[in-house]
């Protein structure tokens, strides 16, 4: 699994020109925008180890952590993540796990985070979405399990 992880002062998604999710941290804070990718061998093991390691990563004010500061997190499923771009100008996307592999992956995922206490929006698995965000410093960090 991989998870593109930016930090943000807002972000939302919206499908069909409607809003499904926002975060707006409190007081000038930071949340989270995470962008998650399943591969084929990824199962739930790897989808909660991802998850603590998004939580408690110090990349928040002070080098603390989301879970410090009960930071919001808005959590995207992307499988162009997985896109493999060495040989060509075109990616080939085979390393993207199938919806049925992903999806139930990307939900445990959430729910891992929603379980150490992470206040959680999501996108739409699948949808055309429309991602807006602040990043703020900017940080991107890509993070792998």
């Amino acid at each position: 699994m991989r998870a593109l992880v930016q930090r943000v002062t807002t972000a939302a998604v919206s499908v069909d020109g409607t809003e499904v999710a926002r975060i707006s941290p409190a007081d000038g804070g930071h949340g989270l925008l995470v962008l998650v990718g399943v591969t084929h061998d990824d199962d739930v093991t790897k989808a909660a180890t991802l998850a603590r390691k998004v939580w408690t990563m110090r990349i928040l004010d002070d080098e603390r952590s989301a879970s410090d500061l009960n930071a919001p997190l808005l959590v995207v499923s992307q499988f162009t993540l997985m896109a493999d771009t060495r040989k060509s100008r075109r990616p080939s996307w085979s390393a993207a796990a199938p919806r049925s592999v992903a999806e139930p992956l990307v939900d445990e995922f959430v729910a891992a985070l929603r379980g150490l206490g992470a206040d959680v929006g999501t996108g739409v698995f699948g949808a055309h979405m429309e991602v807006s965000l602040v990043n703020d410093g900017p940080v991107t960090l890509l993070v792998e399990v």
